[in-house]
């Protein structure tokens, strides 16, 4: 016999009603479900395989450099003397590594937000740039100048530097040519790449100019996804273009601009490509060396692959380090907060 508790309770008569007393909640325990074929297939295939070939071929190779970088490895014999962080000193200690961080540093600082402020502005003009009557829509033949604008990307790095190398030809180039065809003798056999006041500049030049329509067209599928409402609303509140771009472009594609500077960054603290082809020696005075550059020559040139490992962890922590600081930069500012339409 099942016995159910009761308890007394008065209604507005006065009268005591006898009713059952209240069971406690029951909690209900999930079974969880046997393991089947296609469930471990699913996660051999789906998980396991990528993580083992991420492991085999990204985590390894960088604990492999990390431990070549503890000796005296020159990568042609077999023999490998375990010196401990020697090779560390050795390099915070070189002024020529030292001066190629610098470089990266500087190209850190500029290229992502040259490269970035400039493809927003040509992605709001061919989005939403055009005239302020009417319906909301970008320039006329904005198609035609997206396309312009992202033939750069679709050439490969070495090409673009071997071009640009021939059009700051001191000699016969075709931007002294212009130049001095404007009048601007002082330009006569200028060396753009060969100064070291100027090498730094026009190398950046390149890569921005490389880069520049490939953003633009990440931030105009970005804009494209903001209802055309708000612009409306905003040009009927009276906000310029000005301050539609700061309080609503801009933070409603917030993750495309996170990930775009992510990926200037990265290419900032790299650049070997377009630094090996504009300036194969690093320009005048390692003007425009690179840390990429001096792990190459360090490690073909002078036969010192141990010493060329740490400059290799050097630049994967500094990648590492920078990548960070933008997440982390995003969320103090309140990129991590949705924005509300």
């Amino acid at each position: 016999m099942t016995s159910v508790k009761t308890q007394q309770s008065r209604n507005d008569d006065g009268l005591a009603a006898v009713v059952p007393a209240k069971a406690p909640p029951q909690v209900i325990r999930r079974r969880r479900k046997p393991l089947t074929w296609d469930k471990v297939s699913f996660f051999a295939v789906f998980l396991g395989l990528p993580l083992a070939i991420y492991l085999l071929f990204v985590i390894w190779p960088f604990i492999q450099a990390f431990g070549y970088s503890l000796t005296d490895w020159s990568g042609f014999s077999p023999n490998q003397n375990f010196i401990g962080l020697e090779n560390y000193v050795k390099i915070f200690t070189d002024d020529i590594f030292m001066k190629a961080m610098g470089n990266n540093i500087l190209l850190v600082i500029f290229l992502p937000i040259i490269t970035i402020i400039l493809s927003l502005v040509l992605a709001s003009l061919v989005t939403v740039g055009g005239s302020s009557k009417g319906q909301i829509k970008g320039l006329r033949n904005s198609s035609f100048y997206r396309v312009v604008s992202f033939f750069p990307y679709t050439i490969p790095a070495v090409a673009i530097g071997i071009m640009w190398g021939q059009i700051y030809d001191p000699s016969g180039g075709l931007l002294n040519g212009i130049l001095t065809g404007l009048g601007m003798d002082q330009f006569k056999d200028f060396a753009w790449l060969g100064d070291k006041n100027t090498a730094m500049i026009a190398t950046m030049f390149v890569i921005v100019w490389g880069f520049v329509g490939f953003y633009m067209v990440l931030f105009v599928a970005g804009i494209k996804g903001i209802p055309a409402e708000l612009f409306e609303a905003a040009r009927i509140d009276g906000a310029g273009r000005f301050r539609t771009a700061v309080s609503i472009t801009i933070p409603l594609i917030r993750d495309n601009i996170q990930t775009a500077y992510i990926y200037m960054g990265i290419l900032a603290l790299d650049a070997f490509v377009y630094m090996a082809a504009l300036n194969s020696g690093g320009g005048p005075d390692n003007s425009t060396l690179v840390m990429a550059q001096q792990l190459f020559f360090t490690a073909f040139s002078k036969g010192q692959f141990g010493l060329a490992s740490a400059m290799g962890v050097v630049l994967a922590i500094a990648t590492l380090i920078f990548s960070g600081l933008v997440f982390v930069v995003n969320r103090l500012t309140g990129g991590d907060k949705d924005v509300s339409l």
